[in-house]
């Protein structure tokens, strides 16, 4: 049986109408698997497969197969374009990305350093400040002691007018004195004869009154030397009390004097020789807990300049001279001057806040105790800038040490300024800490040095040091290093600098040699080695 027409386009409509709904379903799917990929998911796909059917003669049935593959070839260098232009588009992201993040980077480092100078900038007003202060009250307590030396200088001139008035009185009585006494020498010897004439003149003229009357005269010249004998006795006795005043204001005198010159000399000598026993609560007792904190700390900071900080300085000094063991000197004696003008700045420091503090200081703690109270709370009162440039001067000067003539000491500044903040923080302690005294060419002293790995090891005198020893009183509390050798002596000059190799600029390897750190003790030598030492 034939279909009609109408059924047999009925029929290819219900066809069309499936294939609809299987499209429909197909899209769907697409567009799921699509939603995975991202924005851009399958879309190089679905133009590849699909764009070459919607080119012309679709619904035709001219279309040929070279008509497809120009579409599809097409297709193909669009999408190589469009993924050159996504891939560049990347990579300038990317890059702006990474310029980003290092803007940002810088921004948060000059944050840093704004942040750092003001805190510079407000430590040095602080300071300022402080100093203002205290050069203020010591200016007023100066014009008081100047005013209270002029009233005394006042009074001692009073003094001493009336004492050149005095001494002109007891000359005079004193001249006085001498012409009564030869008067009465002269009436005493008159009285004598006239006693020794009187007995031989009464037997032979007894009464004759006129002979009488001539007998009293003498008898009364003797009254009146007696007379003035009395005299001349209370004159002495006032001329005795004279002189008793006048040794009276003479020792007042020499009071004042002294006291004038105490008023205007130093009170450091008195400071000096005072001596206190502390209390278990006081600040300068061993068991105070501000002092282990931060004797334990500083310790451990210690620790940290050998291990670390010495090692980038030379990792930085062998980028500019290739002698180790110079470098090895220049990190000493940075360490060694370090102290050395820490601990000068913290000595005036100290006598500062105690002239300062004993004007208005009334107790109960004593003077020390105060002194000691206000540093602990005021330990970062220091000027780090001018006291590394003062190690840095003196670095230049040292005959022992060199750099190549283009090349200066500031290059290790930040391990100096560290080295400098260390010694300060140690020399403000109770107790303070402070690295031992060395020499060149010394003996090897086993407890306070160890070794380095390329001494030699029966050599009984220092070549060089390395490290300092750090003491606590006579208490040896982290050994020290150095570096023995046969032959060392004072008379090894250091080299000149015009005459050390030229070292190129560029960095060097970033190996480290590194020594034993002070926390190790080191190693103890092997039987033969320790079998040498005996012998020698």
């Amino acid at each position: 049986m034939l279909n009609t027409c109408d059924q047999n386009v009925a029929r290819g409509c219900e066809i069309i109408e499936l294939n609809s709904k299987v499209q429909g379903q197909l899209f769907k799917l697409l567009s799921v698997c699509a939603q995975e990929g991202g924005m851009y998911g399958g879309a190089s796909v679905i133009k590849s497969r699909l764009l070459p059917f919607l080119g012309q003669n679709f619904f035709t049935s001219g279309a040929t197969s070279d008509t497809s593959l120009s579409v599809i070839a097409e297709a193909t260098a669009k999408n190589r374009e469009i993924d050159d232009l996504q891939d560049m588009y990347e990579d300038s992201l990317r890059e702006i990305e990474n310029d980003l993040r290092a803007k940002e980077l810088e921004n948060q480092d000059l944050r840093d350093e704004l942040a750092e100078t003001k805190d510079q900038v407000n430590r040095s007003t602080r300071s300022a400040s402080t100093d203002k202060l205290f050069l203020e009250n010591e200016n007023r307590e100066l014009r008081r002691k100047l005013s209270s030396a002029e009233e005394e200088l006042r009074n001692l001139r009073a003094k001493a007018g009336i004492l050149s008035d005095y001494d002109i009185q007891v000359r005079r009585l004193r001249d006085d004195i001498a012409l009564l006494t030869g008067r009465r020498d002269t009436l005493l010897r008159s009285s004598t004869t006239l006693r020794e004439e009187l007995p031989s003149s009464r037997p032979s003229r007894p009464s004759t009154p006129s002979k009488f009357k001539s007998d009293e005269s003498p008898l009364s010249g003797l009254t009146d030397a007696q007379d003035e004998l009395v005299r001349l006795r209370a004159r002495s006795n006032l001329v005795d009390d004279l002189e008793r005043q006048i040794r009276q204001l003479k020792n007042e005198l020499f009071v004042a004097t002294s006291k004038s010159s105490y008023l205007q000399s130093d009170t450091l000598d008195s400071l000096s020789k005072y001596r206190y026993t502390p209390r278990v609560s006081s600040p300068l007792s061993y068991d105070d807990p501000v002092q282990r904190v931060r004797e334990t700390n500083l310790i451990s900071r210690w620790n940290d300049l050998f291990s670390q900080d010495r090692l980038d300085a030379m990792d930085t000094l062998r980028q500019y001279c290739a002698d180790h063991e110079n470098n090895q000197r220049v990190i000493f004696e940075a360490v060694k001057e370090s102290f050395n003008v820490a601990k000068t700045a913290f000595r005036q420091f100290k006598m500062k806040v105690r002239s300062n503090l004993a004007i208005t200081h009334t107790g109960p703690e004593t003077l020390e105790e105060a002194v000691q109270d206000y540093i602990n709370r005021n330990v970062d009162l220091y000027d780090a800038p001018g006291m590394v440039s003062d190690v840095i001067r003196k670095l230049n000067t040292n005959p022992t040490i060199y750099l190549p003539p283009d090349t200066t000491f500031a290059v290790i500044q930040p391990f100096i300024r560290e080295c400098v903040k260390t010694a300060w923080q140690m020399s403000a302690l109770a107790h303070p800490l402070d690295m031992a005294v060395s020499s060149r060419a010394e003996l090897f002293d086993d407890t306070k040095y160890r070794r380095s790995y390329d001494s030699e090891y029966t050599a009984p005198l220092v070549n060089h040091h390395i490290w300092p020893s750090l003491l606590q009183g006579a208490a040896v509390r982290m050994k020290g290093e150095c570096c023995t050798r046969r032959g060392a002596s004072l008379s090894r000059r250091s080299r000149s600098p015009t005459r050390s190799r030229s070292v190129s600029p560029g960095p060097r390897s970033r190996s480290r040699s590194r020594s034993v750190s002070p926390t190790r003790r080191s190693r103890s030598p092997s039987p033969r080695r320790s079998g040498l030492q005996t012998a020698y």
